[in-house]
């Protein structure tokens, strides 16, 4: 039997994460929450959803987050990892579309995109100059060409687990995970997902701090 773990870093998100690990509890049964150093009750809430917790005693980041998770799952002898945002924008019911082409057709990675079949109510300034300027940016320095730079749902087998170590602590994972994924020869594709907008997220500043992370861990591979 397929032992699939679902991976949700958690930043201050009280408000949501109860209801974020109900969402993945309908599909998975192994939910571990990554408590990023956050000042609230995201752990308390986290708990009593019936997630897995894990704590970081400071913030360190998304990304140093989420290879917490993946370290955690890999040791329990995981052969699926899921990666599900804390804030509530990914929906349980997509989380198939994902597993399946690993299961089935032999991936052994799997992003969501906002960008194909599905619409999602995306900012216009991310999406006619973030995500524009990010799939730009991939393309061009990480030789990774795909239709959403910058999507946290995704699904990674064991073997795209045991190879890819996220280095960016911060949010320049997402392409890291990518170009390392492409670097490893791992077969992978994108499958349409809805993303919910609760707030805008990252500003121009943050996409700027983003490439900058890029560019430093890149450099030093």
């Amino acid at each position: 039997m397929t032992k699939i773990f679902c991976i949700i870093p958690a930043y201050n998100e009280e408000k949501n994460i109860y209801q974020t690990v109900k969402k993945a509890q309908k599909y998975l049964e192994n939910i571990v929450v990554v408590n990023d150093g956050s000042k609230d009750q995201t752990a308390i809430k986290a708990k009593e959803a019936g997630a897995k917790v894990l704590t970081h005693p400071i913030n360190r980041g998304q990304g140093a987050a989420l290879q917490t998770g993946n370290d955690y799952a890999l040791k329990r002898q995981a052969d699926i990892v899921v990666h599900f945002d804390g804030d509530g924008q990914f929906l349980g019911s997509e989380i198939f579309d994902l597993i399946n082409p690993i299961q089935e057709e032999g991936y052994e990675a799997v992003f969501g995109s906002r960008f194909l079949e599905k619409k999602s109510a995306i900012p216009k300034f991310k999406t006619y100059i973030i995500y524009p300027l990010a799939r730009t940016i991939n393309r061009i320095f990480l030789n990774v060409k795909t239709t959403d730079p910058q999507n946290g749902f995704r699904a990674l087998s064991k073997t795209a687990l045991q190879k890819i170590r996220i280095d960016n602590d911060g949010m320049a994972h997402c392409s890291e995970i990518l170009y390392k994924t492409k670097k490893a020869g791992l077969k992978f594709k994108e499958v349409p997902v809805t993303v919910i907008y609760n707030h805008f997220g990252q500003k121009l500043s943050s996409g700027i701090k983003i490439l900058k992370d890029l560019f430093v861990n890149k450099l030093n591979q």
